[in-house]
């Protein structure tokens, strides 16, 4: 699984000129899935990504957590992140999952992340959509499955 995460003031996701999703202060979640992950996977992810203290504290230090400030989620499928430019011009995602397989796993994040107490917001997964995101810092960190401790 590989995670963009994007510290926001807001964020919105829209498909076919409708608004589907839109959060306020929080992180917006760029999501993929490759062939591999799991629900290890899945609770290793919504636990990092809940607790990451990249939110600033009184003496604006990155100290506080999506759970210290109440920070919702706004969580968007994207298999484009398992892209391979390493040949040619025109990208393989081949290292994606197959859409059954991300979408349960997808659905599965935003929904341990709710039993975590965040409220999150998602996209439609497969859809054709447009993103709005207001990064805050700019604050964006890559988590990857690769880096999970016992994988």
């Amino acid at each position: 699984m590989r995670i963009v995460i994007q510290r926001v003031s807001s964020s919105r996701v829209s498909a076919e000129g409708v608004t589907v999703g839109e959060i306020g202060a929080g992180l917006c979640l760029l999501i993929g899935v490759a062939p591999a992950d799991d629900e290890r996977v899945v609770g290793w992810a919504a636990s990092k990504i809940a607790n990451l203290r990249i939110f600033e504290d009184s003496e604006g230090k990155m100290n506080r957590s999506l759970l210290d400030t109440g920070g919702e989620v706004l969580a968007i499928s994207q298999f484009t992140l398992y892209a391979d430019c390493r040949k040619g011009r025109r990208p393989s995602f081949t290292g994606a999952a197959e859409p059954s397989l991300a979408g349960a796993l997808y659905e599965s994040l935003a929904a341990g992340l709710r039993e975590m107490g965040v409220s999150v917001k998602t996209g439609l997964f497969g859809a054709e959509m447009r993103v709005d995101i207001v990064n805050e810092g700019p604050v964006t960190i890559i988590l990857d499955s690769v880096d999970m401790p016992d994988k």
